[in-house]
């Protein structure tokens, strides 16, 4: 079984990633048996803080199917994350700056528990977006021209 769950790669798209931070998730049974059966989606993910705790909002795990309605959880339920308080507060303070939020970058199995990379993302205007673009072709063909050099 591979570590890595899920990724949320549209965080990357729209945010600056200025710190990362790792935290635990408060799951269901039925929730661990549908994220290593792979019915998971993150990509609109965030986290909030309420109250000196923080939790996860948009994490969409799927019901697991042959658990009763008893036992099922709901799919997009808020979920608690497991942090220390030091670090909850150190990112109150950083959300309180105008622009920043808390996407989801990636959720992941370590020493059979499932933990999420949370990040202080500032928002990327449509001009960043494209420059990022702009980059990351020109980057591309770099490569290419070097393979092909190396290829003679």
């Amino acid at each position: 079984m591979s570590s890595e769950i899920a990724t949320n790669r549209k965080a990357g798209r729209d945010f600056h990633i200025l710190e990362k931070y790792e935290a635990g998730l408060e799951l269901k049974g039925t929730e661990v048996k549908s994220i290593r059966a792979g019915k998971i989606n993150v990509s609109d993910a965030f986290a909030r803080i309420e109250k000196n705790q923080i939790f996860l909002y948009g994490c969409d795990i799927q019901p697991w199917q042959t658990a009763g309605e008893w036992f099922n959880h709901t799919a997009k339920r808020p979920r608690r994350l497991l942090m220390h308080k030091r670090e909850i507060m150190k990112l109150s303070a950083a959300v309180a700056i105008k622009g920043c939020t808390l996407p989801l970058l990636r959720m992941y199995w370590k020493d059979r528990r499932v933990k999420v990379e949370i990040g202080v993302g500032k928002g990327k205007t449509h001009a960043d977006q494209r420059h990022d673009l702009k980059e990351k072709v020109e980057l591309r063909e770099a490569q290419r021209e070097m393979s092909r050099f190396n290829q003679r």
